[in-house]
Order: structure tokens, then C-alpha cells, then sequence
């Protein structure tokens, strides 16, 4: 049985559930439209580009959760996750997560987008083990501050580690699904790294390396 792990932006998603989670609040009006539009998009870039300050992301991204009540917080993220995040699971990512579990392979989700957004849309693929950075929760409110180390970069390989000695899992055979040069710390890890809708960067050294490449289609419908 392997252990059969997957990022999730735009991997299993042909999008970036962070991101998303700021357009929805913007729209919603539960942050400053000019500003939070402008902070989440020179965040964005910088994640593309390799260089984002993860706890800037961070403090940036999970303030909101702070200052909205829990009941309230939790009709938005039903919303959120039905109007946004539902139309860009594709056919063939789910295929991808069937394949693997028809297989008795161990699925395992790993993303640094926090755990309040990523733990439904985990659900959505019927995969319980999930590695996200933890959005601290103290009394039954979110305090805005994170939980021990962000799943981002190297963190994910450190969490993935301590992950596998919790579940008593190892790396015989093990898979990583991932779409960004953010992730070459976990695919080089990996027994067999897939670079999947790669960007530039990690095309080119999936290339180099003669690692596998595949491409997952756009949703039904999406004009992107």
C-alpha cells in the first residue's frame, strides 16, 4: 500500500482556495474592498513568484477570521465552498483521488492554505487525512494567529514527517501531486513526484528530471 499525497491549488483545484476565500470575502463586504483586493493580489503574485512571506500571508489571511462570529463564519465558508470552490473540482481530479483509493493506496491532502478554508474541501474528495496550516482557535473563536508551522515550502516535508511518525506511515512508494515550484522541497521526497498543470518553473525542472507531467482539464463550463 502506498502513501498517495496531493496538493491542493490548483492540483485537485483549478484554482487557489485561499485566494478565493479573499474574493469571497470582498464580495461578501466583510473586509475593505481596496484594500484587502490589493494586499490579496501582491500576496498571490509573490506565491507565484516563490517569494511570499508566509507569516505576512498569514496574518494578512487569517485577521478576518477573528472578527466574524463562529456561527456566522461557518454559514459564510458553506457559501463559500458551494459558489466557488464546487465549480472547480473537476471530473478528472476526482478520478485522479479515486484511482489511487481503488488501489488501497493511503490518501493524504497537503496544502499551506489554513485548515478552516481546506477541511470541507478535503470532505468533497473523501479524504480524511489532511496536513493544512492551522488557524489557531481558542474558546470557539479564531484568534487570527496560526498553530505551529505553516504546511508551506519545507514545512510541508517537516510536517509531512511528523505526520508519518504519528500514523505510524512511511514513504514506500510514495506519490506527490503538485502544480508549484513552492512544492519541489515534498516532490523531491517522493518516491514518484507528478508535476500536474505545472507552472513554468516546475515545468521545467519536472523536465529536467524526466519526472512525470500530466494535465487536468478545465472544469465544464469555465470560459479561464
Amino acid at each position: 500500500m502506498a502513501l498517495a499525497i496531493f496538493d491542493l491549488d490548483n492540483t485537485l483545484l483549478r484554482g487557489d482556495s485561499d485566494y478565493l476565500w479573499g474574493r469571497y470575502l470582498i464580495d461578501k463586504g466583510a473586509v475593505d474592498r481596496e484594500s484587502h483586493q490589493q494586499q490579496n493580489e501582491r500576496f498571490y503574485q509573490e506565491y507565484l513568484n516563490g517569494q511570499m512571506d508566509i507569516m505576512a500571508f498569514l496574518h494578512f489571511q487569517l485577521a478576518p477570521l477573528s472578527r466574524i462570529p463562529m456561527p456566522e463564519l461557518l454559514q459564510m465558508r458553506e457559501e463559500y465552498i458551494n459558489d466557488r470552490i464546487k465549480p472547480i473540482i473537476t471530473d478528472e481530479a476526482k478520478a485522479l483521488v479515486e484511482k489511487h483509493r481503488q488501489q488501497g493506496d493511503s490518501l493524504l491532502i497537503i496544502t499551506a492554505t489554513n485548515d478552516f478554508v481546506t477541511r470541507p474541501i478535503a470532505s468533497l474528495f473523501g479524504v480524511d487525512e489532511l496536513i493544512a496550516t492551522n488557524a489557531e482557535c481558542i474558546n470557539g473563536q479564531y484568534t487570527g494567529e496560526i498553530s505551529g508551522i505553516p504546511s508551506y515550502q519545507q514545512g510541508k516535508v517537516t510536517r509531512l514527517h511528523s505526520w508519518l511518525t504519528e500514523s505510524g506511515s512511511n514513504m514506500h512508494d510514495s506519490w506527490f501531486y503538485s502544480d508549484s515550484h513552492n512544492d519541489l522541497p515534498l516532490l523531491q521526497e517522493v518516491d514518484n513526484p507528478v508535476a500536474v498543470n505545472p507552472d513554468p518553473q516546475l515545468a521545467a525542472y519536472a523536465k529536467q528530471s524526466g519526472w512525470q507531467v500530466i494535465h487536468l482539464a478545465e472544469p465544464k463550463g469555465s470560459s479561464d
